[in-house]
This record gives structure tokens, C-alpha cells and sequence, in this order.
């Protein structure tokens, strides 16, 4: 009942999660240098992550750059701006929604297969198996989705940055008249290496933390079934608020540079 000591309750265990994660991250980190490297686990997991990925990360792309393309043409006309329509949408897929729209979709897609998989594995004592026969779990079974994660995102936003501006340019050319040249001149013109670097950056740092989460979450399953179930909502979740948290404080960085 006292409101002060569940807050700093709540705090503590946070604190402590946070830590715990982090030390999940150095380990999986130090099994890629104390190798063995499993080359057959990182190109699955990378087709599986990366190449899978595209249908869904294509169609979040395409309808996010069209319905982009309709707001912005609809609140520019109180200003007469609308001529700025291609430049603010090249700015935003690729600096903000490219990369956030494609990794909350990896997300949802691969965290919670990661966490399902791998927990899947420690409720029918797989990974104590391992331990017991001398593979590292760590190495075979995370540092490849981790490594595969961030090097796959980065490739599906490159797409996506496509993707959205050519659905922004779909329907600023059919449905509100703007020339297409015009369009794709503006956007060459006003787009700089450092808006598509940032966005990239992003990616990059979206993947580590999606495949941070899922693997994580599905390590340390515990309860059979119901705690796989657990864990991979939990991961999703995590995934999700780690990756508009981290949005932010690239974005206040990237900006100043």
C-alpha cells in the first residue's frame, strides 16, 4: 500500500534487469571473439531474419511512404507548401519511419521467434544438453541471431527507404498531380548522405536490440509452455519500447552532429 517503497521497488528491479541484459549482451558478445564461429547458424538465421523479412517490411513501407505522401499534401495547403511535399517525405521515411516502421515489423516477426525457439529448447533441456556435450550456447545459439539481426536490418531499411518513397511518389504523382521528375529531382536534391547514414545507424543499433530481446527472453524461460508464451510476449514488448527509447536518444545525438 505504500506507493513509495512499489516505485522503488519497481526501480530496483528494472535496474537490475537492465544489468542482467547487458551482461547477456558482453557474453554473447565475447563468444564471437573466444569463437567457434558457426557459420550454417548465422546464414540461417540471416535468410530467416533478413530475406524473409522483406514481404512484410515491403508493404509497411509502401503504404506508410503513401499515406505520408496524403498528410503532408493535406496539412501543407494551409500554408501553400505543398511543393515541399517530396522533400519532407524523402526527410521523414528516411531519418524516422523507414527505420522504425521496418524494425518494429522485424520485431513482432523475429523477436518472438527467437524467443519462442530458443525457449522452446531450454523447456525440453536442449540447451543443458548442449552445455553437457561442450557447445556453447551462447555461441551456436545467440551470437549468430544477434550478429545476423544487425548486419539484416540495416539491408531491409535500405529497401524500405526505397520502397516508401516510391509509394509516396505513387500517389503524389496519380492521385495529386505532381510531376515525376519533379518528384525524384527534389528528393536527390534535398537528400543528404547524412540523412541516409543516421537512418542506417539506427537500423543497425534496432537489430542488435531486437535479437538481444529475443534471445534473452527465451534463454531464461522458465515454466514449459506457458513460460515460453511469456517470454516471447515479453520479448516482442521489450523489443518494441527498446527501440522507440533508443529512437530518441540517436535522434538527440545525430542531430547535433
Amino acid at each position: 500500500m505504500n506507493p513509495f517503497a512499489t516505485t522503488g521497488r519497481l526501480t530496483l528491479d528494472a535496474v537490475a534487469e537492465i544489468g542482467r541484459i547487458a551482461q547477456f549482451a558482453a557474453r554473447s558478445g565475447a563468444s564471437l571473439f573466444t569463437g567457434p564461429f558457426f557459420s550454417r547458424a548465422f546464414w540461417s538465421a540471416f535468410l530467416r531474419i533478413g530475406y524473409a523479412s522483406l514481404p512484410v517490411v515491403g508493404l509497411t513501407a509502401i503504404f506508410t511512404g503513401a499515406a505520408l505522401a496524403l498528410n503532408i499534401y493535406d496539412g501543407s495547403l494551409r500554408f501553400n507548401a505543398e511543393s515541399f511535399l517530396p522533400q519532407i517525405v524523402g526527410v521523414s521515411i528516411v531519418r524516422e519511419l523507414g527505420p522504425v516502421s521496418a524494425a518494429l515489423m522485424v520485431a513482432g516477426r523475429c523477436a518472438s521467434a527467437m524467443a519462442a525457439e530458443i525457449g522452446a529448447m531450454r523447456a525440453s533441456e536442449q540447451i543443458d544438453a548442449m552445455s553437457t556435450l561442450s557447445v556453447n550456447p551462447m555461441g551456436y545459439l545467440v551470437a549468430p541471431r544477434i550478429l545476423a539481426t544487425t548486419i539484416a536490418l540495416p539491408l531491409l531499411v535500405l529497401v524500405a527507404d526505397i520502397i516508401g518513397i516510391y509509394g509516396g511518389y505513387l500517389v503524389a504523382v496519380y492521385a495529386l498531380d505532381f510531376s515525376g521528375p519533379a518528384y525524384i529531382r527534389n528528393i536527390d536534391q534535398f537528400l543528404q548522405n547524412r540523412d541516409i547514414i543516421s537512418g542506417l545507424i539506427k537500423a543497425g543499433v534496432f537489430g542488435f536490440l531486437i535479437a538481444l530481446m529475443g534471445c534473452y527472453y527465451g534463454y531464461y524461460s522458465r515454466g514449459g509452455a506457458q513460460g515460453v508464451g511469456s517470454s516471447t510476449r515479453t520479448a516482442v514488448v521489450a523489443s518494441a519500447v527498446a527501440i522507440l527509447a533508443s529512437n530518441y536518444f540517436m535522434t538527440s545525438l545525430l542531430v547535433e552532429i
